[in-house]
C-alpha cells in the first residue's frame, strides 16, 4: 500500500489516496458557486488527485462564516454545484462537497477583508450557538439555540445531503471541526448547555449524532460519508482525542466511513504546536483504537511524507491544502518523484516526458 494505491470505499474507487481539502474561498453572492470555484476545483482534479473536496458549504444562510460564503440550503444552488461536480468527474476525479454550519463564528467578513463581525446593515445576521458566548470581543454574541432551533438545523442537513447528491458529488463530509457548530456542542469550552444536549459527554455528542444518522438517510447507500472533526481544541479541560475516540465509536455504527482528522479552531489563543505533519498522530490513534478509516491533513507538503503516513499504516488517505494552492499539479509531480507511472490528462502529454518518473 502507498500513496498511489487505489481506495475503495462503499461504491467508489479513489484512483489514490491524495485528496484536495476544503479550502473557503469566500467569492459567492447568496451561496451561488462561480466560475472562480470551477477553476479552482476544476484544476485540481486535472492535476491529478484522487478527490476533491468543496470548501464548507453551508447549509443555512445563517450558517455560513461570511455572506460570501457557498451554500447549500435552496435547490437553485443545485445547478452551479452540478457543473464543479461534472467537470471533475471527467477528470477522473471523485467529487466532495463539505457540509457546515459556522455556529457562532459566523457573520465575519473574509480574512482579507480583516475579519470581525459584519453588521446587519452590511449584509450581516446573529449567529447561533449551543450557548451564548462569543468567540472573541470582534465576534457578535451568539443567541443559544432551542430545542426547536437545533431539530430544524439537523433537517437542513439532511436537506443539503440531498441536494449534495442531486448535484452529483459522490462523497459528503461533515464539518463537525475548527469551532464550528458541531464542535461547539462537542466541546465543554463553548457548551454550557443543562438539557439534553449539554454536559456530560453523551450529552454533547447527541447533536453530532443527529446530524450524522440525518445526513445518512438522505445520502445514497453507495456513496461514502466523511466526518471532519477537530481531535483536540489544544486546551486544558476541553475537547481532547480521548473524547473523539469515544465519538468516533458513537457515530461509525450510524454509517460514517473515513474520520478526517484536524484539531483547534474552538477558543483563541490556544498554543498548538504546528509542525510539518503535527496532526498526523491523531489520525493514526483513531484509525488503531476503532478500526475506521482515517485522513491525515495538516502542514504535509512533501511527497515522500505523504508516501510514508499511507504505507506505514498511519492514516489511509492523505488531504493537502494550501500545498495545493500553491502546486495544482502536485500529484502529477509528486508520482515522477516516487516512481509511479500515471495518467495524465491528453491535453498535457506533450510534457510528460520532462516529468518522467525518476526510479
Amino acid at each position: 500500500m502507498n500513496l498511489f494505491s487505489e481506495l475503495k470505499i462503499r461504491g467508489l474507487t479513489l484512483r489514490n489516496r491524495i485528496a484536495v481539502s476544503p479550502m473557503c474561498q469566500y467569492s459567492c453572492a447568496d451561496g451561488f458557486a462561480t466560475d472562480w470555484h470551477l477553476v479552482h476545483l476544476g484544476s485540481r482534479a486535472v492535476g491529478g488527485a484522487a478527490l476533491v473536496i468543496a470548501e464548507a458549504t453551508a447549509v443555512s444562510p445563517e450558517g455560513r462564516i461570511s455572506p460570501s460564503d457557498l451554500g447549500i440550503w435552496k435547490d437553485a444552488h443545485i445547478e452551479p454545484l452540478a457543473r464543479m461536480a461534472r467537470f471533475i468527474r471527467e477528470q477522473g476525479a471523485v467529487p466532495g462537497i463539505q457540509i457546515a454550519h459556522a455556529g457562532r463564528k459566523g457573520s465575519v467578513r473574509a480574512p482579507w477583508e480583516g475579519g470581525g463581525a459584519v453588521p446587519a446593515s452590511q449584509g450581516g445576521w446573529t449567529p447561533v450557538a449551543p450557548s451564548a458566548l462569543g468567540f472573541d470581543e470582534s465576534y457578535a454574541v451568539p443567541e443559544a439555540l432551542s430545542a426547536g432551533k437545533i431539530a430544524g438545523i439537523v433537517t437542513a442537513f439532511g436537506e443539503a445531503a440531498r441536494r449534495a447528491w442531486q448535484a452529483g458529488f459522490q462523497v459528503v463530509e461533515i464539518h463537525a471541526a475548527h469551532g464550528y457548530l458541531i464542535h461547539e456542542f462537542l466541546s465543554p469550552l463553548t457548551n454550557r448547555r443543562t438539557d439534553s444536549y449539554g454536559g456530560p459527554l453523551e450529552n454533547r455528542m447527541r447533536f453530532a449524532r443527529e446530524v450524522v444518522s440525518a445526513v445518512r438517510r438522505a445520502w445514497p447507500e453507495e456513496y461514502p460519508l466523511f466526518v471532519r472533526i477537530s481531535a483536540t481544541d489544544w486546551v486544558e479541560g476541553g475537547w481532547d482525542i480521548g473524547q473523539s475516540v469515544a465519538l468516533v465509536r458513537e457515530i461509525a455504527p450510524l454509517g460514517v466511513d473515513l474520520i478526517d482528522c484536524s484539531s483547534g479552531g474552538t477558543v483563541p489563543g490556544a498554543k498548538i504546536p504546528a509542525g510539518p505533519g503535527y496532526q498526523i498522530p491523531f489520525a493514526e490513534e483513531i484509525r488503531h483504537k476503532t478500526g475506521i478509516l482515517t485522513g491525515a491533513v495538516g502542514l504535509i507538503t512533501q511527497a515522500r511524507q505523504a508516501d510514508a503516513i499511507v504505507s506505514e499504516g498511519k492514516a489511509d488517505l492523505v488531504l493537502m491544502a494550501r500545498e495545493f494552492l500553491r502546486r495544482p499539479y502536485w500529484p502529477l509531480e509528486a508520482a515522477a518523484e516516487l516512481g509511479h507511472a500515471i495518467a495524465w490528462p491528453a491535453q498535457y502529454l506533450r510534457a510528460v516526458s520532462e516529468c518522467t518518473p525518476k526510479r
